[in-house]
């Protein structure tokens, strides 16, 4: 004889049995309108792709996303004992290195006069560094660091986003969510991804290591 099934097992499958009466089998399975998913790899768009000479020209039209991971480290510290964002002395830091790799790539960028626009950090305080001297200016971006279970939401929303024309979105942000959400390979410290973002989508057009903006024309 079959055993009675337990009342919380009934109440379950009643549930289950409503909710497929009441929602198309087809919608259960489809994504979030609107919804930005992650991509497979941050290397460049093959059909895509940007050679670096050609890069300085395409980002003065404006509408791009460049995201770096900050500059050069001091990896004898960590953020074991930090206590809120703002208390950098218990953080890694950028070496003096890496405050010379930000001040470079940012005369750069000023040299080439590339719009800025939108700038955002992470507010770690080796990024909101590197953004500062790189860029001048910088508005903290918790998105671009917080997430949960290994996904980052505002940060796909920041790469995907349209951005004006004549304008840019810079984001200076950590190499773990970045591959997180747009995949392999990881970027090194001081590397950028510069993107076309697509409104639900972007397409990586080229990757852009601190000594070869002097590439740039």
């Amino acid at each position: 004889m079959k055993s009675p099934e337990p009342a919380a097992g009934q109440w379950r499958r009643r549930i289950a049995l409503l909710v497929l009466a009441v929602v198309p089998l087809g919608a259960l399975a489809q994504p979030v309108a609107g919804a930005v998913a992650s991509a497979p790899s941050s290397a460049p768009d093959a059909a895509q792709a940007v050679a670096l000479p050609e890069l300085g020209a395409a980002l003065r039209q404006g509408g791009y996303v460049i995201y770096f991971r900050h500059m050069a480290t001091d990896f004898s510290r960590t953020d074991a004992g930090m206590t809120s964002y703002a208390d950098c002395a218990n953080q890694r830091l950028l070496s003096g290195e890496g405050r010379r790799q930000a001040r470079d790539v940012g005369r750069r960028i000023a040299a080439l006069k590339l719009p800025q626009g939108e700038a955002l950090a992470s507010p770690m305080c080796r990024t909101m560094q590197t953004a500062q001297l790189m860029l001048g200016r910088v508005t903290p971006g918790p998105a671009l660091r917080e997430g949960a279970d290994g996904d980052y939401p505002g940060l796909r929303q920041l790469l995907a986003s349209p951005v004006p024309a004549g304008s840019n979105r810079w984001l200076v942000g950590h190499g773990t969510p970045f591959r997180a959400v747009a995949g392999a390979p990881h970027l090194a410290e001081g590397e950028a991804a510069v993107l076309r973002p697509g409104g639900v989508r972007w397409t990586v057009v080229a990757r852009v290591l601190p000594q070869e903006w002097a590439q740039l024309k």
